[in-house]
């Protein structure tokens, strides 16, 4: 039987990950909440919310887990290409709310989003708090790409990513990997499989494997200021 989380107690456990469903995969529990307390407990336990508009808070840990270490980003000699012609300029935390607003447009084929109005409220909190991040991918000055997500110790939570013009995508991770190999991060969570990122180099390891990372990772110190200097 699933789990059911009270919204009124941030600080109470999750269930063991290994109570997890295996189908649908990694369905750990509903209910509870999304504020800052209960969000930043769930990553740093492997745990990560998704859900529609019409569902309860669901909360996810799949087995396997798709993760990047940002030393290995595979950049093909296109996209190398791309990056040298100098066609985007990228930043980071300068429009978080257009980030995840493009984020959570309705993609070509889905009729709706998972990035709901709650989940918009609680990330731009996150962002407020200095928790939550985003890259911007720009032409000229039209915002045509970039991504956003959680960053905890030496771990980059991945969330979502759009794109309006081909590459820009990539060329916005490439530059956050950079970026992370400066200060000092060791892993991107990249949540489930997407041969997107396969090609970029992420690979799947198992939930336990995950999970051990993250207790050493996430209670790393990376450079003070990282997200404060552009």
């Amino acid at each position: 039987m699933l789990a059911w989380l009270d919204p009124n107690d941030d600080s109470a456990p999750f269930p063991t990950l290994d109570s997890a469903l295996k189908e649908p995969d990694g369905l750990l529990a509903a209910g509870g909440s999304l504020s800052p307390q209960r969000l930043l407990n769930a990553y740093r336990c492997g745990i990560f919310p998704w859900f529609e508009e019409d569902q309860p808070i669901l909360w996810w840990s799949p087995n396997p887990r798709m993760v990047l270490k940002p030393k290995e980003v595979h950049l093909s000699r296109s996209l190398k290409k791309v990056i040298k012609s100098k066609q985007f300029n990228c930043t980071f935390d300068k429009a978080f709310s257009d980030i995840i607003l493009a984020c959570s447009a309705a993609r070509k084929g889905q009729e709706g989003t998972w990035i709901t109005t709650s989940m918009i409220d609680a990330y731009e909190t996150l962002f407020k708090l200095g928790h939550a991040h985003s890259i911007e991918v720009w032409s000229a000055d039209k915002l045509v790409g970039g991504l956003y997500g959680v960053a905890i110790g030496q771990v980059f939570f991945g969330e979502s990513m759009f794109s309006l013009q081909s590459n820009a995508s990539k060329v916005g991770f490439a530059f956050l990997c950079q970026q992370l190999v400066e200060w000092g991060y060791r892993m991107i969570d990249c949540q489930v499989h997407s041969e997107h990122l396969e090609t970029l180099g992420a690979a799947t390891i198992s939930r336990d494997v995950f999970v051990r990372q993250l207790e050493l990772y996430c209670s790393q110190v990376t450079h003070k200021n990282a997200w404060l200097i552009d």
